[in-house]
């Protein structure tokens, strides 16, 4: 495992702190003073009802979206006025909530487009099909095909990425992400549209990258892969956090109950 994912290195107690994190729209207040860390070498799981604001605050952080107010530190560094391609490039990787592969290449390509923030020769080095770069493109094109192993879409390496199921599709976006070497891995919703099996696959991926120590902050609705994955659990409702703590502490807060987990024991009954 080690050979395929790189460790994280870090030294601090927090690898992203968010302060005060505030965004209207119009009128409406969807993110209200919003606070919260992420801890290096953990799984931060952030819950909520639909609706919450939950993607809302992934693109405050990561500068799709600009904030009213609030501070996001990511390893040191102030992130305000940063773009979200700068914000990649220093190590916060993000997926979304539908899967985002590119067309007309393979599942391999899109794999090996991850690494391209890490990539040492120039453009005009690989146009010229120098050895370096040769040799590089190489590497990359094993470690690629390492991750597809990882999460088992070898058999799909050479397959258009858009005739993957969409399953396939997101396990396939975040090898792509993990490509990147992320200091911290940000993924919104990554079991929408897994199956049972893709989503222990998920799980036991989940677990790998976090025994490397690379963080990750994760917006997800599958409540039985944030309980047992998750080291903390942050609970959004309505805009604002209402709860944080470990599974089993949030599990037993009756503000989580009431507006969220309540709700779904309710919907399912």
């Amino acid at each position: 495992m080690t050979a395929i994912l790189a460790e994280a290195k870090t030294g601090d107690d927090v690898i992203l702190s968010v302060r005060g994190l505030a965004k209207s729209f119009g009128g409406l207040r969807a993110i209200n003073d919003v606070s919260f860390d992420v801890r290096p070498g953990e799984v931060t799981a952030l819950i909520g009802p639909n609706g919450a604001g939950k993607t809302t605050v992934f693109n405050l952080v990561t500068n799709i979206m600009a904030r009213d107010a609030g501070k996001v530190v990511f390893a040191g560094r102030d992130l305000a006025k940063l773009s979200p391609v700068r914000i990649a490039n220093l190590g916060l990787v993000r997926t979304f909530q539908s899967a985002r592969v590119f067309p007309g290449m393979t599942a391999l390509e899109n794999v090996m487009v991850g690494g391209h923030r890490l990539g040492r020769h120039s453009f005009y080095s690989q146009a010229l099909w120098r050895g370096a770069a040769r040799d590089e493109e190489r590497r990359m094109r094993r470690r690629a095909a390492d991750m597809l192993k990882l999460v088992g879409l070898s058999s799909f390496s050479e397959t258009h990425a858009t005739e993957l199921p969409m399953g396939a599709q997101k396990l396939l976006e975040i090898v792509r992400a993990l490509m990147a070497e992320p200091k911290l891995l940000c993924l919104d919703e990554p079991a929408a549209g897994l199956n049972d099996t893709e989503t222990q696959e998920l799980a036991n991926l989940l677990r790998a990258i976090r025994s490397l120590g690379i963080p990750v902050l994760v917006v997800e609705h599958n409540m039985s892969l944030v309980m047992n994955v998750a080291d903390r659990v942050v609970v959004i409702d309505s805009g604002a956090i209402i709860a944080t703590g470990t599974p089993a502490q949030v599990q037993g807060n009756s503000r989580v109950v009431e507006a969220y987990l309540g709700r779904e024991d309710h919907a399912a009954s």
